[in-house]
């Protein structure tokens, strides 16, 4: 089937205005999940006593319905998106509240939904809801003083927040924090209560580490390696040694033996032993290309609910990676974080799919808003220029 601009169909209307760059991008980093998953997956299947390409499979059958909800988010209108939003972020915050209380713990946390045989992490899918409501409130406000959009949107943080400590998941509260901080600064909040946030965010830093001994654990296990057990830490570190510029090849990695999470939060770690540093690199690019156009469309938004909305998923999706990153090569202490649409995981591969979906939904082209736009800011000057004759 061809496509043309003739044609008025939702799929021709989407083609020539989504950003398809970006999209190939997406889908790219997609692929090569799956071809990671094959490398890293099958020796922690063999520990669950489950067939070899287990999580391969899954993640294989877990690849269409996120590009189908991809491509369903970006087809939406901003409006549209607001709305689903706030829906999904009220469904969200419901579950997680309800997870609390009745649902399983796995490794100390409480995270998951039980669907049969099928997980579900609503924390996921609310941050990417969390982030377009918080861009909406603060435009808002900035626009009109009669709503209380800042006192809305640190409402809205506070309560995801909170819920997110109590699971607990530190390290998505840190990565929530940073997106919805710097989209307090891109707002023009004033800068007392800039700093008085970033006071706050130190406390709750200093309290995690106070309060929670796992948290502490990590962090002087980073700050001081002989303080305690840095196996993962170092058995990453050695894949990249191991690995070189161009890997040991497909199947003869050792990492993937040894680490418990290497289909998950260390698998790029598996990566660069098994394909080397170019082919970390050339991740990192793809990655950094999608990250830097996004932020670019971003910067070229007249609207400001857009504009910040839109930085904000980059954001989300930019700094996730970057912490996964930093983790397999010792940068940072262990967050437990995946690496978007490469790390295994079907609450992950789902939500980052509506993230990025929003993103390329907001990012279309809008030639029929920039024609009003233009009307309209013509309407006056033709008015003035009336009412000038009159006068004259």
């Amino acid at each position: 089937m061809r496509l043309t601009r003739a044609d008025k169909s939702v799929l021709s209307d989407w083609w020539f205005t989504v950003d398809r760059l970006m999209f190939f991008g997406l889908l790219l980093l997609m692929g090569l999940g799956l071809v990671l998953s094959l490398a890293a997956s099958p020796p922690i299947a063999a520990k669950y006593n489950l067939e070899s390409f287990y999580f391969v499979r899954r993640q294989a059958a877990l690849l269409l319905p996120a590009v189908a909800i991809m491509f369903a988010a970006s087809t939406l209108t901003p409006k549209q998106i607001r709305r689903a939003s706030l829906i999904i972020f009220l469904t969200g915050i419901a579950l997680m509240a309800v997870i609390l209380v009745v649902g399983p713990e796995i490794k100390g946390a409480k995270r998951w939904l039980q669907l049969g045989v099928v997980s579900l992490q609503p924390s996921e899918f609310v941050k990417p809801a969390f982030i377009v409501l918080t861009a909406w409130l603060f435009n808002e406000a900035q626009k009109r003083r009669d709503v209380p959009g800042i006192q809305l949107a640190v409402a809205l943080y506070a309560v995801f927040a909170v819920l997110l400590i109590m699971q607990p998941d530190f390290g998505q509260t840190l990565l929530v924090t940073l997106v919805w901080g710097a989209l307090v600064y891109m707002a023009g909040i004033n800068l007392v209560w800039i700093g008085a946030l970033g006071l706050a965010g130190v406390g709750g830093v200093f309290s995690a580490y106070f309060l929670a001994p796992h948290v502490a654990s990590r962090i002087d296990r980073f700050l001081d390696p002989a303080s305690g057990d840095t196996y993962q830490a170092d058995r990453s570190l050695d894949s990249f040694i191991h690995g070189g510029w161009f890997g040991r090849g497909l199947g003869e990695g050792t990492v993937k033996d040894v680490l418990p999470d290497s289909h998950t939060d260390f698998i790029f770690a598996v990566a660069a032993e098994e394909y080397g540093l170019i082919a970390c690199l050339i991740l990192l690019a793809v990655f950094a290309f999608i990250v830097l156009r996004g932020l670019s469309k971003a910067s070229q938004e007249p609207d400001g609910f857009i504009r910040h909305a839109v930085a904000g998923l980059i954001m989300l999706f930019g700094l996730q990676a970057l912490i996964n990153m930093a983790v397999n090569v010792g940068l940072l202490p262990a967050k437990g974080m995946t690496l978007p649409f490469i790390s295994y995981g079907g609450s992950s591969l789902l939500a980052m799919a509506l993230t990025m979906g929003f993103a390329l939904g907001l990012t279309r082209k809008r030639p029929m808003a920039g024609r009003l736009k233009r009307s309209t800011a013509a309407e006056p000057d033709a008015e003035s220029s009336g009412v000038a004759e009159k006068a004259a």
